[in-house]
């Protein structure tokens, strides 16, 4: 059953008012996309090449087999614990990619911060 559009505007409120008191317990409960099962093993996959190929440049003395097959390992890794990358709604990407919109970036969040100890301050 959808909710009424006053029980919407109680949830929206409660939502922001938890953002602004508990900035970190809502990034902790907002909705996180989950990993994709074909990346994971991807990066698996990855993973045990790069192994073998460190293995095997080890066991046979080709240093420059051993240095891919530890970068092969570090992208599988890399890849497997990773998201995609979230393009924003006008379909540009963010330099930083990780960091949803609502956040606002480092320096926004530093700004916040500011505002708020001299809000502190004046009262």
């Amino acid at each position: 059953m959808p909710l009424s559009e006053y029980e919407q505007r109680m949830l929206q409120q409660m939502e922001q008012q938890l953002s602004s008191d508990d900035p970190k317990l809502a990034n902790t409960l907002a909705d996180k996309p989950r990993p994709s099962v074909r990346r994971l093993s991807i990066g698996v996959l990855l993973f045990l090449v790069g192994l073998g190929a460190l293995v095997g440049g080890v066991a046979t003395e080709f240093v420059w087999l051993g240095v891919l097959g530890f970068l092969a390992m570090l992208g599988g890794v890399m890849l497997a614990i990773t998201g995609p990358r979230k393009a924003r709604p006008d379909g540009v990407r963010r330099p930083g990619g990780g960091a949803s919109p609502s956040s606002g970036g480092f320096m926004q969040r530093q700004e916040d911060k500011w505002q708020r100890r001299n809000e502190e301050r004046g009262r």
